[in-house]
């Protein structure tokens, strides 16, 4: 199995919400595995299992903010795209183009 040094800005959203699950109320000083780089630069992480790899997710001041900010951020980007689909679509209004049009023409012949 793969173990994986990374910071969570770089977690996809699968990783992420396996840490979100695993550290619902945040870390604790028992949850903080600490490493030594050969620099000799001193790293702490949290550990997030996945199938396939061991996830050593690199500890930062905004780590904790992003555990408990995590559900608010994504309800705000899966609303956002679903407004760029719904523009790049043409159906910001929820009546596709294409519908509208259909629509018009039926009026005209009345």
């Amino acid at each position: 199995m793969k173990r994986i040094l990374i910071d969570y800005k770089k977690l996809d959203h699968k990783v992420a919400a396996v840490l979100i699950d695993s550290y619902p109320y945040g870390y604790g000083d028992e949850d903080i595995i600490t490493l030594k780089k050969p620099s000799g630069e001193i790293i702490e992480a949290v550990e997030v299992r996945t199938d396939d790899a061991v996830y050593l997710v690199k500890i930062s001041k905004s780590l904790s903010n992003f555990i408990s900010n995590f559900e608010e951020n994504i309800e705000k980007e899966l609303d956002k795209n679903s407004k760029t689909k719904a523009v790049l679509d043409g159906s910001e209004d929820g009546i596709h183009p294409d519908l509208e049009s259909d629509q018009e023409q039926e009026m005209d012949g009345l």
